[in-house]
């Protein structure tokens, strides 16, 4: 997801001078090109993540497009303060881009580890959420992003994720999209864990369970229509991140459900504990140790229909 939208920044960055790139000091081996190419477009505001974010937004009133670029935690909750009074408050054109959110950079520990940061910008006024699944939703949201006027959180994974989609998607901000449909239960996912939750419905169907997946790529605004479709349509809802269960994807369908007229349906949010994880490694023994591998939650999912 990372290559995809750095190489969809470069081509756009090339077609309007308004777009800037600011790196905390992050990216080097990937935003050469762009460095190289459209020196006036790029800045390093080195390891100083609150200025960057100061800075970009006052390029941004004066008519910049700017993306500040970093590893997840660190232009969000390092510079908390100034995205809500500096760029959310002033509605400043800047895009929030996150590297790595959840256990992208699990063996580097608790500081690396992006698990609070979509519920954290979810709440702050004026902010476009988006977490896309696939390198192919990542170019799209890019573009997106560039088109919408306004403060936007991207959350990108690292590297290596592979495309889920089959074809071209029809990609709006605000609106999930269905990769599966069924009648037996929703599965609705947000970001890298696109390809796990595929998996988990086509092992599902092995069971006779069909399965409605849902890309939930923007988190604010949030598909609304969507998740009450699949409340009327189908016999049980789950939610699937790699990030806190307070806060994030299943907070946000929770507060949907328990808000609208006559839907009853079983819902679980599978995600990660509020709490430090005690393990360090790769993302995939990351995800392992909290139950986002595809055994655990075809098992979990298989409960949760027992109670419809």
């Amino acid at each position: 997801m990372r290559t995809a939208f750095l190489q969809t920044l470069f081509e756009l960055a090339r077609q309007d001078e308004r777009i800037v790139l600011m790196t905390g000091d992050l990216g080097y081996t990937v935003v050469e090109p762009f460095m190289n190419e459209l020196p006036r477009q790029f800045v390093n505001a080195g390891v100083a993540e609150q200025n960057m974010t100061g800075m970009a937004a006052g390029m941004a009133l004066s008519g910049k497009i700017v993306f500040t670029y970093s590893i997840a935690n660190f232009p969000t909750m390092r510079c908390l303060e100034q995205i809500r009074n500096d760029v959310c408050y002033h509605h400043a054109n800047v895009k929030i881009v996150a590297i790595g959110g959840g256990f992208a950079y699990g063996a580097m520990g608790v500081t690396h580890h992006a698990t609070e940061d979509i519920g954290i910008m979810r709440m702050l006024p004026e902010l476009t959420v988006m977490a896309p699944g696939d390198p192919l939703e990542a170019r799209h949201a890019t573009r997106a992003v560039v088109e919408h006027a306004g403060p936007c959180y991207l959350r990108l994974g690292k590297a290596g994720e592979p495309i889920v989609h089959k074809g071209n998607i029809d990609f709006r901000i605000g609106k999930a999209l269905l990769l599966r449909d069924g009648r037996d239960l929703t599965l609705i996912s947000t970001g890298n864990l696109l390809q796990t939750a595929d998996t988990v419905a086509e092992q599902l169907a092995s069971y006779g369970i069909t399965t409605r997946l849902l890309s939930m790529h923007t988190l604010k605004p949030l598909d609304n229509d969507a998740v009450l479709s699949a409340a009327r349509e189908t016999q049980a809802i789950a939610t699937l991140e790699e990030h806190s269960v307070i806060g994030g994807l299943g907070s946000a369908i929770a507060e949907v459900l328990a808000e609208a007229d006559g839907v009853r349906v079983p819902f679980r949010r599978i995600g990660l504990p509020s709490s430090f994880s005690s393990h360090i490694g790769s993302q995939e023994y990351m995800q392992e140790k909290h139950g986002l591998n595809v055994a655990s939650l075809v098992q979990a999912l298989k409960e949760l229909l027992m109670r419809t």
